[in-house]
């Protein structure tokens, strides 16, 4: 006898949309979301807010919470997954032990002089809190760019594009506590 695997969130969403024979397109329509909103919820590259997935449980018909303990699985999972990628970084010290299934995780991050730092899981849902500890640091959160020096610090949304560099001739070490529902 084989073990069954669990269904993802997106997984479960895109069999529910095509057991409903529901096109993409119709789908972004229906919802009011993009298509490419969408197709990321059905590939699992982010977990939707609880609002989006009220609304898909009413499209499909089905009960919130059965698709909520999926999406809470899932999210979980992404979680310790992306933990690990960033603790098998060079520049990331966990601070925070066990840190694989926290939604508050902090670390010491170190870019050496004049590099950009290597970008390990910078795409998430959460909020980021960068503080200088020693060095300096540009960082470009969107289309705004702030320089921060020893004992500054800056605060983000981190599902928008963001870029972390050393400008200066010595290391920088940063204090980089992260919060992921």
């Amino acid at each position: 006898m084989t073990k069954k695997t669990e269904e993802s969130f997106g997984e479960r969403i895109r069999r529910l949309r095509e057991a409903k024979g529901i096109s993409m397109k119709i789908f972004s329509h229906d919802t009011g979301y993009p298509e490419d909103f969408l197709k990321e919820i059905e590939e699992d590259k982010i977990a939707p807010p609880v609002a989006v997935v009220l609304q898909l449980s009413r499209i499909f018909n089905v009960d919130m919470d059965q698709l909520q303990d999926t999406r809470n699985k899932e999210a979980a999972r992404k979680r310790t997954t992306s933990h690990k990628k960033r603790v098998a970084s060079y520049a990331y010290a966990s601070l925070t032990t066990p840190g694989e299934e926290k939604h508050l995780r902090a670390y010491r991050v170190t870019i050496d002089p004049q590099t950009e730092h290597k970008g390990v899981e910078y795409h998430h849902e959460g909020e980021e809190f960068v503080y200088v500890l020693h060095g300096g640091l540009t960082i470009q959160v969107g289309r705004n760019t702030s320089i921060l020096k020893r004992g500054e610090c800056i605060s983000f949304d981190s599902s928008l594009s963001h870029k972390l560099s050393n400008p200066s001739q010595e290391k920088a070490e940063l204090l980089v506590v992260i919060y992921v529902p």
